[in-house]
């Protein structure tokens, strides 16, 4: 059982639709017994950081995601989704975030001219890296990935990068740290090798 978390930030009939792809059991619910009973947990978002904590906090899901987290189930946040993930964001405010692994959320320079959202297609490269995690099996560097986003995270902790991408600078686009995985860009909507990405995590 895959459960997509519902927490009233954006229409999650195309992650439900992807992950159906490859495993017959997917549900998108706001219910802790669902997510504390499910094999996977999917965390997707779009919309503003602030928000999306306050949604987490009013639906009672902040402690069902961390005791998920906790029984070592299979994690996976998909933008908005990774970017809670971190301590705090620079959004609205210096917003406190999940603190389930340390760093800062922060919004894209555009001083220089740089259009913001970062909207479209743009390569997530893994680097010279002598493995990669099971979710990027049979993923090549330099991948093409869709994006949307005005924020980007910092971790502390450079170890859990697993993939990065320019975009006036470069930034993280992918963690892993022990049931942890999260993606900046939407593997969803990624075609052919987003779709692979997610079978990969329907495997773990």
């Amino acid at each position: 059982m895959i459960t997509i978390i519902d927490y009233g930030m954006g229409n999650l009939r195309s992650v439900q639709k992807a992950f159906e792809l490859f495993c017959p059991d997917v549900r998108v619910s706001s219910s802790v017994r669902d997510i504390l009973d499910s094999d996977k947990i999917v965390l997707p978002g779009v919309g503003a950081f602030g928000k999306a904590m306050e949604e987490l906090q009013k639906k009672g899901l902040i402690m069902a995601i961390k005791d998920a987290l906790g029984r070592e189930r299979p994690f996976l946040g998909i933008c908005l989704g990774l970017q809670l993930l971190f301590s705090e964001s620079e959004e609205d405010g210096n917003k406190k975030g999940l603190n389930i692994l340390r760093g800062r959320v922060k919004r894209f320079d555009s001083s220089n001219g740089l259009k913001i959202p970062h909207m479209g297609w743009n390569r997530m490269r893994t680097g010279n890296r002598e493995s990669k995690p099971g979710i990027l099996s049979g993923v090549p560097n330099g991948s093409f990935m869709y994006f949307v986003h005005s924020y980007y995270v910092e971790p502390e902790d450079k170890k859990t990068v697993i993939c990065e991408t320019d975009y006036g600078t470069r930034f993280t686009s992918g963690i892993h740290k022990d049931n942890i995985y999260a993606f900046q860009f939407h593997p969803e909507k990624s075609q052919t090798i987003g779709l692979k990405i997610i079978k990969n995590f329907v495997g773990l």
